[in-house]
């Protein structure tokens, strides 16, 4: 068995063929933003048929062979995504319309029900390379069938490193024979920095070369004869993961709650709150199905599990959380309001 999901390379040649073909109208469409600017924010825009380009001035990319799979463009680099079990196989994100040694911060929820995977993807050319940072995936590792290469740590996690061959096959230049290059965190996760220049080094250490030409990089979500959902916001740079809102702070509040990543370990992870706008606050945390709250500090934190509560006692505007994760990495949803 192959990696990249298993799925059948056939049906993936309208996608490939698409991407190539508008190779150019996406870099004129990159040439006229930087140039131009963008006066205003574009609305949001939901693509449910083969397209790649620009909105809100990152590059995106969406493919399916058959089925429903709907992608929703929102403000700057967050997308939302929903498919059913009726596609076959379809893949979309947001990112970059070439790729490079970038730090990449992205948050937010990604529920996959069955085959599919959460990753940072990219190709590159001379030579031809395929490549994934797998996050976080559902019921099948994308790395089966590939051969194993070492592994690298980084980012609060060891990744695995893999190498597979596809030959004859489709590829953004048509049928080629060329490399996957695979680095598949251990820790699954949907929030968090990924450091793309240690995987690119960590592939070289081990003899994987990407090529000097780069095409695309996107924060990709796909899914494969699966159903599912995801909320994911991707910028450049790290230090502070961007936060997705789920639904927006009561009228007249100023209050907002900021999470940002901690440490994490093997079955936990810590997450730092920064709240602004007022002194006397109620943050409330969501935890995901599985998680508990192990340890707090800097505020009064009440419950355990689902909806716990946080208010001020008396160290400031900035607290801190241990979860437990019990194999759910997705971080809770925030809300913030004002006492």
């Amino acid at each position: 068995m192959t990696a990249d999901l298993a799925r059948p390379k056939t049906p993936r040649r309208g996608r490939v063929r698409l991407l190539a073909g508008a190779a150019c109208a996406v870099a004129m469409a990159v040439s006229a933003v930087a140039v131009a600017g963008v006066a205003h924010a574009e609305a949001d825009r939901t693509v449910s048929s083969n397209t790649t380009g620009t909105h809100n001035g990152y590059y995106f990319s969406f493919w399916k062979d058959s089925g429903d799979a709907s992608m929703t463009l929102l403000a700057d680099g967050r997308y939302t995504s929903r498919w059913s079990n009726s596609t076959n196989n379809w893949v979309g994100g947001k990112g970059w319309a070439t790729g490079t040694r970038r730090t990449i911060s992205y948050s937010g929820s990604y529920n996959p029900n069955g085959n599919s995977y959460l990753a940072l993807y990219g190709w590159t050319r001379s030579p031809l390379i395929e490549y994934y940072v797998v996050e976080n995936f559902g019921t099948y590792n994308p790395s089966s069938g590939a051969t194993r290469m070492g592994s690298v740590t980084t980012d609060g996690s060891t990744y695995d490193i893999y190498r597979s061959q596809r030959v004859n096959q489709p590829s953004i230049d048509g049928i080629q024979t060329f490399y996957q290059f695979w680095s598949v965190r251990q820790q699954k996760r949907s929030s968090g920095t990924i450091t793309t220049a240690n995987h690119f080094d960590a592939w070289a250490r081990a003899g994987l070369n990407l090529g000097t030409n780069h095409s695309y990089q996107v924060m990709a979500t796909e899914g494969y004869q699966s159903s599912g959902s995801s909320d994911i916001t991707v910028r450049e740079g790290g230090g502070t993961t961007p936060t997705t809102p789920t639904s927006p702070p009561p009228t007249g509040s100023n209050c907002t709650a900021t999470l940002t990543a901690g440490q994490q370990w093997s079955d936990r992870f810590n997450l730092n709150v920064a709240v602004s706008g007022t002194s006397n606050w109620t943050v409330t945390l969501n935890l995901n199905g599985g998680q508990s709250l192990q340890n707090s500090w800097n505020a009064a934190v009440t419950g355990t599990t689902g909806a716990i509560t946080a208010r001020p006692n008396g160290n400031g505007n900035n607290f801190g959380v241990t979860i437990m994760s019990n194999g759910n990495w997705t971080w809770p949803t925030v809300t913030c309001r004002a006492s």
